[in-house]
């Protein structure tokens, strides 16, 4: 989990600090200090002089390999066996750490070499799959809603991690049309940012609006 979490902090262009592992975990600082000095034993990350958590080649490897189970879960679930959007993502926290190397590569097949997890978020290690397969570097160059220079019409490309945990949150999004690859129009008013879809407004907090990427 620890390692899967700092992957998503990068992903959203979050330091990964002790400190935004324990909010997101809803962990105590001890708890995770002593867990992330485990695992800097381990071999499995390293804290650097300022302090951000920085994974191993070998820790990357991990949290590459959980986060592609991850996202091939979601699909699965909601495209196939249809579970309900908002709740997929507590499901595949459970089915990424049973599902077999093999298993996996069979729902991989048979979802159609999919790239992105239905939240839109880039499955990373697919070369294991595909050599061609393009790199999750190459597919995070979005912008969130709380860059100033977003406004307009817009595409919405991806739903962080962290957002999918609020199942409330998530139908709200949902609900009005804030999808990954829905057109959408952004408006701005100081801080506040509002988003609407075909006649459907919502207006999001600073929070929300960080882990909301778009493409204009």
């Amino acid at each position: 989990m620890y390692l899967r979490t700092i992957l998503e902090l990068e992903e959203e262009g979050v330091a990964p600090l002790r400190a935004r592992i324990a909010e997101r975990l809803h962990q105590s600082g001890p708890t995770v200090s002593q867990t992330v000095a485990r695992m800097e034993r381990d071999g499995l990350l390293t804290v650097e002089g300022d302090r951000h958590l920085a994974l191993t080649a070998e820790g990357r490897a991990h949290a590459v390999a959980v986060m592609r189970k991850h996202r091939l879960a979601e699909l699965l679930l909601i495209n196939v066996i249809g579970m309900r959007y908002e709740a997929a993502h507590d499901e595949a926290c459970r089915w990424e750490h049973v599902m077999s190397d093999d298993v996996e590569q069979r729902v991989y097949q048979l979802l159609g070499r999919p790239t992105h997890s239905p939240y839109g978020n880039p499955i990373p290690g697919l070369d294991v799959f595909d050599p061609d397969a393009p790199t999750i570097e190459e597919q995070l160059a979005e912008r969130n809603l709380t860059n100033p220079e977003v406004r307009g019409a817009v595409t919405v490309g991806r739903i962080c991690e962290s957002v999918q945990t609020d199942a409330t949150l998530l139908e709200k999004l949902h609900t009005a049309g804030i999808d990954p690859g829905a057109k959408v129009l952004v408006e701005r008013d100081g801080d506040s940012v509002t988003i609407s879809h075909d006649g459907a407004e919502l207006r999001l907090t600073q929070s929300v609006a960080s882990r909301v990427f778009v493409t204009t």
